[in-house]
């Protein structure tokens, strides 16, 4: 099926936002750091390095199964569902959602993504304050936030993150959209190539490691953050330690908002992919 205009103008915006990651060479203080981080690592045995990314692994795979089975989860999407069925009545699965404009489609992301992104920012907030469990826990939650906005995301544009090859599928996703940007246009096209076997298996066949070494710098970029914050935590004003709040809510809501585009972008292709195939 042959796309409408404002379909062909999304795509175009969509290859031109993977041209501009494909141009990023990042600066010479990522580089530095990427390079002090894989010397770090180098000098690990193999065994152990492959037992802490298998644990990563697995640990990101519960994470998104208990996100799934919270109510909070569940009330998500019958929300989402009564906005689809404010579009076109015959939606009853979330499959569905597929039958819906791009632009509808669009607007139904745009609401989860805005919401997390707000909670992402009141998060980073909360631990900018110095407080020891919200401090302690900031990373566990914001990786909480980010797996629960990108499984909304491909909800709103009909994809059941409930079996088996979209969950794994959601989490590659998360993976590809938390490495450092000189990385992601690389991951994108992964991400675009695993597509191909989707009509040919309920599983996902491709690779599904989540984390490496890349990977991690971005975690270990938020342990800075941590430490940028307990350096300016006893700075207050107005008994507040206002400055240590503002670095952890504009990390976090950047974070999170970098992600969502992503993540957006990804299943905006897939519907026009489908769309232009079928």
């Amino acid at each position: 099926m042959s796309w409408t205009v404002r379909e062909q103008e999304v795509f175009e915006g969509i290859s031109n936002w993977r041209n501009d990651l494909g141009a990023y060479r990042g600066h010479d203080l990522s580089h530095t750091f990427s390079r002090w981080l894989d010397a770090s690592f180098a000098s690990l045995p193999e065994s152990l390095k492959e037992e802490v990314f298998t644990k990563l692994d697995s640990g990101l795979f519960h994470l998104h199964s208990i996100i799934q089975g919270t109510h909070l989860h569940k009330d998500t999407i019958e929300r989402l569902m009564a906005t689809a069925q404010a579009f076109d009545e015959r939606v009853t699965h979330v499959t569905d959602l597929k039958q819906l404009r791009i632009d509808q489609l669009h607007y139904m992301a745009v609401q989860q993504s805005g919401r997390h992104k707000i909670y992402s920012f009141l998060q980073g907030g909360v631990a900018g304050t110095g407080g020891i469990v919200a401090f302690g826990t900031d990373l566990l939650a914001i990786t909480i936030l980010n797996i629960r906005a990108i499984q909304f995301i491909a909800s709103a544009y009909g994809r059941d993150v409930q079996t088996p090859y979209e969950m794994t599928l959601s989490l590659k996703l998360f993976h590809a959209a938390t490495l450092p940007i000189r990385y992601q246009a690389e991951a994108w096209d992964e991400l675009v190539s695993s597509l191909e076997t989707y009509d040919l298996s309920y599983f996902f066949t491709g690779d599904d490691e989540l984390t490496n070494e890349k990977w991690l710098e971005g975690p270990m970029k938020q342990l800075f953050k941590s430490t940028a914050i307990s350096l300016f935590r006893k700075k207050k004003i107005s008994n507040l330690p206002v400055v240590s709040m503002s670095i952890g809510a504009l990390s976090n809501y950047q974070l999170t908002r970098r992600i969502t585009d992503f993540a957006e972008k990804f299943y905006q292709y897939r519907f026009l992919m489908d769309k232009k195939t079928h």
